[in-house]
C-alpha cells in the first residue's frame, strides 16, 4: 500500500460515513416537519418550514462537495489531477460552496429576523452569531477560491514541465 492509498482508503470510509449520516440526518429531518409538527408551530409563520427546507436543501450541496471529492480523489489515484475533468469538479464544488453560503444567509436573515425583532423570544445573541457562521461560509468560499487558482498554477507549471522534458 502506498503512502496516497494510506490517506486515500481511510477518506473515502469517511466519506461514505458522512453521506450515509447527511441521508439519515434529512430523512429524519424531512420526517420531523410532519403536519402535526408544522401545526405546533404556527405562532411563528412559515418560518419552520423554510428553515427545515433550507436545512436539507444546505445537506444537499455537503452531499454533492462528497460526490465531487470523491471523484477527486480518484483523478489523484489516476494521476490525472491536473486535467480538465479535475477543474470541472472543483468548479463544481466551488459553485455548491457559492450556493451553500447564499442559502445559509437567507437562513441567517430568517432566523435573525424572527428571534430578534419579536419581543417575546428576542435573543441578541443569536442574531450575532448567525452573522459570524455566514462569515465563516464566505471565508470558506473564498479559501476555496484561491484553492482553485492554486491548482490551476500548478497544471500549468506541470504542463509545462512536461513540455521541458
Amino acid at each position: 500500500m502506498s503512502k496516497l492509498d494510506a490517506a486515500i482508503i481511510p477518506l473515502r470510509v469517511l466519506l461514505v460515513l458522512l453521506f450515509a449520516g447527511l441521508l439519515a440526518a434529512q430523512a429524519l429531518g424531512i420526517a420531523g416537519m410532519s403536519a402535526e409538527r408544522a401545526s405546533e408551530l404556527t405562532e411563528i409563520g412559515p418560518v419552520p418550514g423554510i428553515l427545515a427546507t433550507l436545512a436539507v436543501l444546505e445537506l444537499v450541496c455537503v452531499q454533492i462537495v462528497i460526490v465531487c471529492i470523491w471523484k477527486l480523489l480518484s483523478l489523484v489515484k489516476a494521476d490525472r489531477i491536473f486535467s480538465a475533468t479535475a477543474f470541472r469538479w472543483v468548479d463544481v464544488i466551488l459553485w455548491t460552496m457559492v450556493a451553500a453560503w447564499v442559502l445559509l444567509t437567507a437562513a441567517a436573515i430568517a432566523l435573525a429576523t424572527v428571534f430578534y425583532f419579536d419581543l417575546e423570544i428576542r435573543a441578541p445573541g443569536l442574531p450575532i452569531l448567525l452573522f459570524g457562521a455566514v462569515l465563516v461560509g464566505g471565508v470558506l468560499v473564498l479559501v476555496f477560491v484561491v484553492m482553485r487558482a492554486l491548482l490551476r498554477q500548478a497544471a500549468t507549471l506541470r504542463s509545462d514541465l512536461d513540455e521541458v522534458i
